[in-house]
């Protein structure tokens, strides 16, 4: 099922190759607008602002700007755009500082192509988009991390909330939560505004760290 209208990718990497070939892959969908490309972090942040992209693809380390500074200023600016990672690295610290600034999505530049277009089409729809195995590593270092600083915590929410927010801390979407728990898919909304008001979290990222913070601490 398509969109209405197409999603409008902005491509940050200083590789030219790489750059052009994934232009073309994405003009190729139907659902995806190439609104144009940036070699560097500075390219890509006057890109941003020119074009107001719905989605970034962001390569981390570029000559100059790098990608965690391009995230680190569009986080600053509370620039309204989601960006995914397309990177090379496998170090965890580098992910856990990408979710931290803001990022989306992350993917490997050893993954296929379809799975880099699933998460552009993910996080465009207000979803996380990162491998089970990433998110895992992640949240579970962030929760580490804030164990002890977060005064925030699961209590003022009604048991239902309670359940919605350890599912969405397994990463699971809206409608996937409700088919679980037999309820409609906009309940699972009303109920996730309820619990951001409550917690204070900002989006379902933070609300991830607080529930896995939460389940942490019970169990110990």
């Amino acid at each position: 099922m398509f969109r209405a209208e197409k999603i409008r990718v902005a491509i940050a990497d200083d590789h030219a190759v790489l750059r052009e070939s994934l232009g073309a892959l994405l003009a190729s969908h139907r659902d995806f607008e190439v609104v144009g490309t940036a070699s560097n972090g500075l390219e890509a942040l006057e890109l941003v602002e020119r074009e107001h992209p719905d989605v970034l693809v962001l390569d981390l380390f570029m000559p100059g700007t790098d990608g965690f500074e391009v995230l680190r200023q569009l986080d600053r600016a509370s620039v309204r755009v989601a960006s995914v990672v397309l990177t090379g690295s496998e170090s965890q610290p580098d992910y856990v500082q990408v979710v931290r600034l803001g990022a989306r999505g992350l993917v490997l530049k050893g993954d296929t192509p379809e799975k880099l277009f699933n998460a552009i089409r993910t996080v465009a729809d207000g979803e996380l988009a990162f491998s089970d195995d990433v998110a895992h590593g992640v949240l579970l270092a962030m929760s580490m991390e804030t164990e002890h600083e977060r005064a925030t915590n699961l209590q003022r929410l009604s048991e239902r909330e309670k359940q919605i927010a350890y599912l969405v801390a397994r990463g699971m979407k809206n409608k996937d939560i409700a088919q679980q728990l037999t309820i409609s898919e906009n309940t699972v909304k009303r109920h996730l505004q309820s619990i951001f008001s409550k917690t204070g979290a900002k989006d379902r990222l933070e609300l991830a760290v607080i529930a896995l913070t939460e389940s942490s601490s019970n169990a110990a």
